[in-house]
């Protein structure tokens, strides 16, 4: 061991001193990956020392100094995100027209009891094509953002848009706007992946939980509007009632397009491909020179350091990388994690105009309810910023996924009765709206942050992609169970199917408790560290990462070196 030592320091001429053995909860980065990484980075003790200075100012970092030092950051963040608000929008949108009259009469078919109906085998249709073209669309979107950049592929996919809504929009039959979902759902899979790593890789650790749960508070207010346009146009019966809708969607594409075309590219992305003045460039840009003692040069050296590190510690950057070594462990989490979205009865709880259909409210009620529940998500996003950085992701995550597991069973007990009464109706709306908000103060908004964190920065797009797909991929079974629960031809099962979604709900939960580890406050540098030597999740909190100081030596610099001997 003493060799070892000697030769450390000898490596680094003088600027890597032996070390004070590590408390029992304290850890860094391991001797031999120093070791690699004093050989390939020139200088490397000064970038470590800038380094330091980087981490040090991310953790003193308050709200109020980081939303003075980098409201162009924020800005430019918020412009991209909006492209969401077009994915929430449609996502809703085709939801509630199987509960809109002249939707259901141009593509349903007649029932004598029940009046036009699309068809449950439809409705899966409908939306699973969705989920198969944004399956396209991620995939496409992590291999072109990896190699062209987040700005590049970002345009593509607006421009691609606007000229699919137009299958959409001029549809004669419903095979038609089957091809529309399809083609539509590839850039807002690419939207989808895009949006939230752009954001995470812009913002200091602080505002990562804003700018990334943005992006949900963008995808509920899609849904709001959608309610919001359906209930303005429910008393035209002309095939301008289903058209208008989606020709609102042209309106989005052009504004984002001219906020991208301004937007600096990711600076993690350009110090990844090696371009790291265009990095410098790209965070001078994004912050507001002589607020703080804030260092471009400062945080560029920990960003050149976390890639290093990274890719010591990884063979590649493919989507076959993400299910190697200490990845496989990420990828679990933020596939899991994106799939207990859906799998915590988001479909049915958030289904809401067409479940109160069929508990006997009228069209006008029940789109009147549906933007009231939109407008609590609405509020429940807004409070998760503020309860997230007090409680933490993990603890919020769990509570949420405990509470909407009550309320789906109690939603289950009232749909016992066959006589639907009055009483039991507003009940179950009223349970409805306690669930949206729970979901959109916890599992909704905190899965973005959770997303953004948990991968590696050289992963981050594709385990984004993966984890997305699994969502689709659940996405597509809750397409095929949903609609037989609620779909009077069908199943017909109203509150009952609260049950069900309460048994994956439960699932969820356990996973949650036993898998996912709380991020909040950790460079990207530190949680490689914690992930590397495989902490218990339910443990992350108690650890001390000191990044660049291992069991047997740490690295200063020239003179704090001499100083020590």
């Amino acid at each position: 061991m003493e060799d070892s030592k000697t030769s450390s320091v000898h490596v680094e001429h003088q600027l890597a001193v032996p070390s004070q053995s590590l408390g029992e909860n304290t850890i860094g980065i391991e001797d031999e990956a120093l070791l690699q990484m004093s050989a390939e980075l020139p200088g490397f003790a000064n970038l470590v020392e800038k380094a330091r200075r980087a981490t040090d100012f991310e953790h003193k970092l308050t709200n109020r100094d980081a939303f003075k030092l980098f409201p162009k950051a924020i800005g430019f963040s918020f412009v991209l995100s909006l492209a969401i608000i077009m994915e929430g929008y449609d996502t809703s949108l085709l939801g509630s027209f199987y509960a809109y009259p002249t939707f259901k009469e141009r593509f349903g078919v007649y029932s004598k009891d029940h009046g036009y109906q699309v068809t449950s085998n439809w409705q899966t249709g409908l939306q699973n094509g969705t989920n198969v073209g944004q399956i396209m669309g991620l995939l496409m979107a992590g291999l072109i953002a990896d190699r062209f950049g987040y700005k590049r592929t970002m345009l593509g996919a607006l421009i691609a848009l606007i000229g699919f809504i137009f299958l959409m929009f001029f549809a004669q039959n419903i095979g038609m706007l089957f091809a529309g979902e399809v083609l539509c759902g590839i850039p807002w899979g690419a939207f989808q992946t895009l949006t939230t790593t752009y954001a995470a890789e812009v913002s200091p650790i602080i505002l990562r939980p804003y700018l990334t749960t943005y992006v949900n508070l963008c995808w509920v207010t899609g849904q709001f509007i959608s309610t919001g346009v359906l209930r303005g146009l429910l008393t035209r019966t002309d095939q301008w009632g289903w058209r208008i809708p989606y020709a609102i969607q042209w309106v989005w594409p052009v504004p984002i397009i001219i906020g991208v075309i301004f937007a600096p590219e990711s600076p993690w992305w350009l110090v990844r491909n090696g371009q790291t003045q265009e990095a410098k460039r790209s965070l001078d840009r994004l912050a507001t020179p002589g607020i703080s003692e804030y260092n471009t040069d400062d945080a560029i050296a920990l960003m050149i350091i976390t890639n290093t590190q990274e890719k010591i510690s990884q063979a590649g950057v493919s989507y076959w990388d993400c299910f190697k070594g200490v990845d496989r462990r990420r990828t679990e989490i933020v596939c899991c994690v994106w799939m207990c979205q859906v799998f915590c009865g988001i479909w049915f709880g958030g289904n809401i105009v067409y479940f109160l259909q069929q508990i006997n409210f009228s069209d006008d009620q029940a789109f009147d309810f549906g933007l009231g529940v939109n407008a609590i998500g609405w509020l429940g996003t807004i409070c998760s910023w503020f309860v997230m950085q007090r409680v933490g992701r993990r603890r919020l995550f769990i509570t949420g996924l405990g509470t909407m597991f009550s309320v789906l069973m109690l939603v289950g007990f009232l749909g016992i009765p066959n006589k639907v009464s009055p009483g039991l109706s507003y009940t179950s709306a009223a349970l409805l709206l306690v669930y949206v908000f729970a979901y959109d103060l916890t599992v909704g908004p905190v899965t973005y942050c959770l997303i953004s964190e948990i991968p590696s920065t050289r992963l981050r797009i594709k385990s984004a992609v993966l984890a997305r797909n699994c969502y689709n991929i659940a996405s597509i079974v809750a397409n095929f169970l949903n609609p037989p629960i609620l779909n009077p031809l069908s199943w017909n099962l109203r509150g009952k199917g609260g049950f069900i979604w309460a048994s994956t709900c439960m699932l969820c939960f356990l996973w949650s408790f036993f898998r996912l580890p709380e991020p909040k406050g950790r460079t990207p540098t530190e949680l490689d560290i914690l992930f590397s030597k495989d902490i218990n999740a339910r443990k992350f909190r108690k650890f001390e990462v000191t990044p660049f100081r291992s069991n047997n030596f740490e690295v200063v610099s020239e003179s704090a070196a001499l100083e020590k001997h």
